[in-house]
């Protein structure tokens, strides 16, 4: 054996070996295939959803714009718009007050009771703040809207678990990742109370998409994986909410006709703990993030660009639709037969 081939061997291993280990600590198998192919045109149900999503985004980012602490104004006004809503849809409303930088904030929330307080709550949140100079239209009036479109689906029905639709604030910088996050100050008060979290899903810029190739970009490694369009909606979990993602994903996959990917990945890997279902984790306790992959898809982000105009609003529709499908079945209990 000539000593070419035994170092292309040698080679071969390292690179063997380092796949193996990469596959064992990043999950990329999901359940189910992504959905390839034209898209059919809207049902009529579709098309009224549609026309709502677009209603609430314009709303929060088009008429009241930048929220945040630093516009406390506007910040109150879109919690104002979001408890309405929920009251519109004939919930019950609650607000979580608490202090920071001298300012008293809220998270705004509605509870579906399920039929056995024992069985473990769904979280479902989308945080309504935006960054400074930002509108914030895909971040994150999208996952707002798709919150108070949830309110809406789910109106008069019970379920194993109850449900927790929540509006979170102070998600962006300077908050991301501290305690004055409203998603850590609502999982902390949800510890306190004993209460099981069985899942949260963080909905999180969902409302951006296109068929361009070479639109999409991933955070290395990852970029090796997925395709370069981006033309899907992502669920993305860290290693011990790895059945979470798999189970949302094969949910999704379906009932709903429209391309998904799912990836349970360490925070180490850039972005992928970059919302409020880093509170949650931090907890230890299952959470997915929902997201169109933000600032790895478009170029708005974070900026005064990111206006209502950007959102594709047919496709945001049908990611909504096959989301209200995964909340019910994480709210109807445990699977037998997983697969």
């Amino acid at each position: 054996m000539s000593r070419f081939t035994i170092i292309l061997i040698v080679l071969l291993a390292v690179v063997a070996g380092g796949v193996i280990a990469f596959r064992q600590i990043i999950v990329l198998d999901m359940p189910g295939e992504s959905y390839r192919g034209k898209l059919a045109p809207l049902s009529p149900a579709q098309s009224a959803l549609s026309k709502r999503l677009e209603m609430d985004v314009q709303a929060l980012a088009g008429e009241i714009g930048e929220r945040n602490l630093f516009r406390d104004d506007t910040l109150e006004r879109a919690a104002v718009y979001i408890e309405q809503s929920f009251q519109a849809a004939g919930h019950n409303v609650k607000s979580q007050e608490f202090l920071v930088r001298g300012k008293t904030v809220r998270n705004v929330e509605t509870v579906i009771p399920g039929r056995d307080p024992a069985a473990g709550i769904i979280v479902a949140g989308a945080h309504y703040d935006s960054v400074q100079g930002s509108p914030g239209a895909n971040d994150n009036a999208s996952g707002v809207a798709a919150l108070l479109e949830l309110g809406r689906a789910l109106r008069q029905v019970s379920f194993e678990r109850s449900i927790h639709l929540v509006a979170f604030v102070n998600e962006e910088q300077p908050f991301s990742r501290t305690t004055a996050m409203g998603s850590a100050q609502y999982v902390g008060r949800l510890v306190e109370q004993g209460k099981k979290v069985a899942a949260m899903l963080s909905l999180e810029t969902i409302g951006y998409y296109t068929d361009e190739p070479g639109s999409q970009r991933y955070p290395f490694p990852v970029s090796y994986f997925y395709p370069d369009t981006g033309n899907f909606i992502g669920f993305v979990g860290n290693p011990p909410s790895k059945e979470l993602v798999r189970r949302m994903v094969r949910t999704f996959r379906e009932n709903a006709r429209f391309p998904s990917e799912g990836l349970a990945a360490p925070a180490r890997i850039r972005g992928v703990d970059r919302s409020d279902h880093w509170a949650f984790w931090q907890r230890g306790l299952p959470a997915v993030m929902v997201t169109d992959t933000a600032l790895y898809r478009y170029h708005e982000y974070h900026t005064a660009e990111d206006t209502p105009r950007i959102l594709a609003y047919d496709r945001f529709a049908r990611v909504v639709e096959g989301l209200a499908a995964v909340v019910v079945n994480l709210a109807e209990g445990d699977e037998t037969g997983s697969r």
